[in-house]
């Protein structure tokens, strides 16, 4: 009887633990696409699902596959309209999200402090019009990681005019507003450009295929670019950010509770990459200084950029790209006068944090 009663309470206990554990399993099991060889972006991306499986209880759990493990960019941003993918970092070329040129504007935002408002959830200009953006193609928008600024490199001559682009060959990708910035600034000196994907731009450098591209400090380090550039001028086009994004069925089926989990996580794995990389910058630059003396770092003044900028004509880029994306989804609103504007208010509130 007594060992009866023992073997009793054993099952009741054997029960019980394996109720906690299949209570304690998730209900929901994600990949998180990321196509990229980024180290540091990637200590904000796993951030991210830890927060969201923190804040879910352990609800949703999001494992992270780094280096293009799931595929490419497209085949990643392929994955996650489908569904075969829950979560990706992209960007969002215009020929994949047509209003993706409103995400990196030349000449718009260029430090951190700028970038921490303009992409914050839920109120942040860019985030709210790149919300929209993403939803145009089946796509929820989720948070940002930002590098940086980009600049220009190459292997001819240090860039401090406009007309230092005499021939260049430069690559460029589907990022057309940048395209037609760097156009503009290059117009009347020769210099040409050719569409190369991301992935292909350092055997393209290293084969003079092009003589030159937009790079920036991570990737000048992380994805080697310094060691096939002689050349580079930091501050001269757009402001880099990926955007996380999800499934947009899988989002809308979610409880609200979850999805303010996840934007939650989201907006503090936003913040982390932002410090993180701001913080990362000198380091970059001390290694490019310390392990590549014989790339050229070009700094320009306000003047010497104001030159830049002047002949890059942005207002025509944003008349030819921007306005008729914009009234398609805000007719007679005037959103192109509106977003710039406020803007512009985005750099006078950070320049007067730094005061």
């Amino acid at each position: 009887m007594h060992n009866l009663f023992k073997r009793a309470i054993l099952a009741l206990l054997v029960i019980c633990v394996v109720a906690g554990v299949a209570s304690a399993a998730p209900k929901y099991k994600w990949s998180f696409a990321q196509p990229w060889t980024r180290p540091v972006a990637d200590k904000g991306y796993q951030l991210f699902c830890d927060k969201v499986k923190e804040y879910t209880n352990g609800d949703i759990e999001i494992t992270l596959h780094s280096n293009g493990l799931l595929g490419t960019h497209d085949e990643s941003l392929h994955g996650v309209r489908d569904g075969s993918i829950e979560i990706a970092t992209l960007s969002p070329y215009v020929n994949l999200v047509p209003g993706g040129m409103m995400n990196w504007m030349p000449w718009t935002v260029s430090t951190f402090d700028e970038a921490r408002i303009a992409y914050a959830y839920p109120d942040g200009i860019l985030f709210k019009v790149m919300q929209v953006a993403w939803e145009e193609v089946g796509v929820q928008m989720l948070f940002s990681c930002a590098q940086g600024a980009y600049g220009l490199g190459n292997n001819q001559r240090p860039l401090k005019h406009p007309d230092d682009m005499k021939n260049l060959k430069m690559r460029v990708s589907s990022s057309l507003a940048s395209v037609r910035c760097l156009g503009n600034m290059g117009s009347g000196t020769g210099m040409t450009m050719q569409t190369i994907p991301w992935a292909e731009v350092y055997n393209a450098l290293a084969r003079g295929v092009v003589d030159g591209c937009w790079s920036m400090w991570p990737s000048l380090v992380e994805e080697r670019h310094a060691e096939v550039l002689k050349h580079y001028t930091h501050g001269l086009l757009n402001w880099d950010a990926n955007n996380v994004v999800i499934n947009k069925e899988l989002w809308d089926s979610l409880d609200p509770k979850y999805q303010e989990a996840i934007y939650k996580a989201g907006t503090e794995a936003e913040q982390y990459l932002n410090d993180l990389y701001e913080a990362e910058e000198q380091n970059y630059i001390k290694t490019l200084q310390k392990d590549y003396p014989n790339l050229t770092i070009t700094w320009l003044t306000d003047e010497e950029k104001a030159v830049w900028r002047e002949k890059a004509n942005m207002a025509a880029v944003w008349e030819e790209l921007c306005d008729p994306w914009l009234e398609k989804h805000w007719p007679g609103q005037n959103m192109s006068e509106k977003i710039r504007a406020e803007l512009d208010a985005v750099r006078e509130k950070a320049a007067a944090k730094k005061k």
